[in-house]
């Protein structure tokens, strides 16, 4: 019989999607001038106020209100009727140093000795439902809101339209976890006053069903498209309270960190638990999720297994990590044990905290636009920043393709 499976995803103008860019640009800053910074930077926001706290060990020094406010600009908090705006919100900065017991552990005389930033567990995730690797329901959801965002900057259509925004997406699977059709979308738009309630609700849903999903469906791979063929629309459920002006910071208090599903696999998979943003990458909370999502990916992509999940564990202050597990549902095309391929992965990759950071030149400034629209999925590019090649989001490259292949006798 087949089953439902939902994720969900929201816009850059999200109040916690709002934190997760602030600490990110913060980041980026420290690391910019010092990439031996070492950063866990986390932010609250609330109506006409920001507030940044964490450790910081670093040489430089970066304008904390200058980088606030033009991320609050640059998202479009731009209006005082938003009771939250770049040039009048107040922020309050409360960063201070690192604790000594932690940077004993992690920074060493050796770099290759250099120990975990904290203890945990880490998953990365996989599967062949889109040809990014990553599962169709949380991809559809970054869809319609970043299409929405894209339509709100635009300016041309669903003028109304202000930043905050959230979608959900729920598929229908077939017994043998394949999707079969889009069974229901959600999406909540924050928006302007309209003279007439019911007149606003009429023509945000038009809207949405006429150009938002249009749009998202033209950007789609074929086999997707398809899926949208026998959409009922009366599982479209648009602003369902009825109304949405209320919203960013002035409705909802924002944290950084509290989207970590979304950042991921919208409920695929597992998650250990730890959030991203903010954070340097001697913490791996951060580094080994966007390692063991790389290895689950090349895995998939080498034809080894149509679904893979990958789990690290480490101790903190200790390099090597102390358990490296894999999950392949079922789907592997070796004859051989989840255990066995975990043993063979851990030979093929170096998952110390120093050869993540070397295998993803990860001290560069690459951090904010993962901030926004998931972690995972996107596609890598280089940049120039500061006469510094840096290269956006390493850990989606397929480079262990081949070695997986050849050590698997795939070829």
């Amino acid at each position: 019989m087949s089953y439902l499976f939902t994720s969900e995803s929201v816009s850059e103008g999200h109040p916690d999607k709002l934190c997760d860019q602030i600490s990110d640009a913060l980041l980026d800053a420290f690391l910019a001038k010092d990439p031996e910074s070492k950063v866990a930077c986390e932010t609250l926001v609330t109506t006409g106020l920001v507030v940044c706290a964490g450790e910081v060990n670093t040489t430089t020094y970066v304008p904390v209100d200058e980088i606030v406010r033009d991320v609050i600009k640059k998202v479009g908090y731009t209006k005082s009727e938003y009771q939250f705006d770049y040039k009048s919100c107040g922020v309050i900065s409360t960063i201070h140093g690192q604790s000594d017991d932690i940077h004993q552990g992690v920074v060493r005389k050796a770099k290759e000795n250099q120990g975990a930033g904290d203890q945990g567990m880490m998953f990365g995730y996989a599967c062949d439902e889109m040809d990014n690797y990553m599962p169709l329901s949380v991809e559809l959801a970054h869809m319609l809101v970043q299409e929405l965002a894209a339509i709100r900057k635009e300016g041309k259509v669903m003028t109304y339209l202000r930043p905050d925004s959230k979608s959900q997406v729920t598929i229908r699977y077939s017994d043998n976890h394949q999707p079969e059709s889009i069974d229901t979308i959600v999406l909540s738009t924050q928006h302007d006053e309209f003279d007439k309630e019911k007149a606003m609700q009429a023509v945000i849903r038009r809207d949405v069903q006429e150009i938002l999903i249009p749009r998202v469906i033209k950007s789609c791979p074929e086999k997707v498209q398809r899926l949208f063929d026998h959409f009922n629309y009366s599982k479209l459920f648009v602003n369902p309270t009825g109304k949405f002006v209320i919203g960013g910071p002035n409705g909802d208090t924002g944290l950084t960190g509290r989207k970590i599903i979304v950042d991921t696999y919208g409920g695929h998979g597992a998650h250990g638990g730890g959030a991203f943003s903010g954070k340097d990458p001697s913490k791996v909370d951060r580094s080994a999720a966007y390692a063991t999502r790389h290895i689950a990916k090349n895995m998939v992509a080498a034809g080894l297994c149509k679904q893979a999940l990958v789990q690290v564990a480490y101790a903190i202050g200790k390099a090597k990590p102390v358990g490296l597990y894999v999950n392949t549902y079922g789907t592997a095309t070796v004859k051989m044990s989840d255990g066995a391929i975990a043993r063979k992965i851990e030979s093929i990759f170096d998952m110390t905290p120093y050869g993540i950071i070397e295998r993803f030149q990860l001290k560069n400034p690459i951090y904010q636009p993962t901030a926004t629209y998931g972690h995972f999925g996107r596609t890598s590019y280089p940049k120039t920043i500061n006469k510094r090649k840096v290269t956006f989001f390493p850990w989606e490259k397929l480079d262990y393709v081949d070695e997986i292949k050849k050590q698997f006798n795939l070829i």
